[in-house]
């Protein structure tokens, strides 16, 4: 079986990459950051241009319906610049929900088509979350009640934000009371849906961490290779390099973990959960060490407002404990492979 990525793939991730690179320069990032919304409507009206907001929206709604393979290779590339905007929320998370809500359900293909248009903004409040992100600028937030799925518009929500570390990040706790008008469907169909949201949550940032991985081993490279010490550049000495070394052998380890589990949630797979909590757990790792190594490597100057690399830094830990802290992941993780009957060992492994 081939497991590479097709031509039309590797074209669509450059042309992601060649798109972000231009309009998403750090230059704008810190200048966002100070904004009170945070948020830049050309950047989003750019991106719903480009088709990335109905990537995954059912053809019949208008999308292109593509599925969690393609955006663990646009998730990438969100997070290695860093995009100050939760589109990933809406095109994926809730997209994924809404499309896998039954057919004649209020508000579904109404909201899908919204959203391949790129004219609504659909934040996900996840039990798992205790904060919502970008509920300020929502026009539509879909939340759980004892199960139920419920979408409650933006103005009807209580709100009460909180600070992040990562500046660009807009977090609240919402308050709200359940009724009729805002149910989707009840808890008995709920569960399901709710279960695979966590997994795409948790997916998508697993996917933003090793782009802010890679990017800040780019970063640190450029660094260890312009800054020079007794006449040498310090990416010349042994410490530096091995440094280094340990953070991209980090990122190519977590590559195929990120794409197993991706495979498993396009696939319906019943190990999905297990996978999808192996990736978080690997690619955020991955950027934990990206971060402490790019930091030493930069000798600690990487905290400071004025170097980039602080930027995707406070991103990773932001991150880290989004959509499912360590613990969680660790606890499916180890539910899956301590089972009593756990299809682990020589004989699933080599067998025909």
């Amino acid at each position: 079986m081939d497991f590479t990525f097709t031509d039309d793939q590797l074209a669509f991730r450059e042309a992601i990459s060649r798109f972000l690179m231009t309009e998403a320069p750090p230059e704008l990032l810190r200048d966002l950051w100070e904004t009170e919304q945070g948020r830049s409507p050309e950047l989003r009206r750019k991106i719903a241009e480009q088709g990335l907001t109905a990537l995954s929206v059912p053809e019949q709604q208008g999308g292109l319906g593509m599925d969690d393979i393609a955006w663990s290779q646009l998730t990438q590339e969100l997070g290695y610049y860093a995009i100050p905007d939760s589109m990933a929320d809406t095109a994926y998370v809730a997209t994924g929900l809404l499309s896998s809500l039954p057919e004649g359900t209020p508000q579904r293909e109404v909201l899908l088509a919204r959203i391949a248009e790129g004219d609504v903004r659909i934040a996900v409040g996840h039990p798992v979350n205790p904060m919502v992100a970008d509920v300020h600028l929502a026009d539509l937030v879909l939340l759980e009640h004892e199960g139920a799925v419920h979408a409650v518009p933006g103005h009807a929500l209580g709100t009460e934000r909180n600070a992040s570390i990562d500046s660009s990040r807009r977090l609240s706790r919402v308050h709200w009371h359940p009724d009729a008008s805002t149910l989707l469907v009840d808890g008995k169909v709920g569960q399901a849906l709710w279960a695979d949201t966590l997994n795409r949550g948790a997916l998508a940032v697993a996917g933003q961490c090793l782009g802010l991985a890679q990017r800040m081993l780019d970063l640190s490279i450029d660094y260890a290779v312009q800054r020079k010490q007794f006449g040498k550049a310090i990416g010349s000495f042994q410490a530096i390099k091995h440094q280094l070394a340990d953070v991209a052998s980090r990122i190519e380890f977590a590559k195929p973990v990120l794409y197993r589990a991706a495979h498993a949630l396009a696939k319906g797979e019943a190990s999905r959960d297990l996978h999808v909590s192996h990736a978080k757990l690997a690619c955020c790792e991955a950027a934990w060490l990206a971060a402490r190594h790019g930091i030493q490597v930069h000798g600690a100057m990487g905290y400071t407002w004025e170097v980039d690399l602080q930027m995707f830094m406070k991103r990773a830990w932001a991150l880290d404990s989004s959509w499912g802290d360590r613990a969680l992941h660790k606890s499916r993780v180890a539910s899956a492979i301590l089972a009593d009957d756990a299809a682990i060992g020589p004989s699933y492994t080599f067998e025909d």
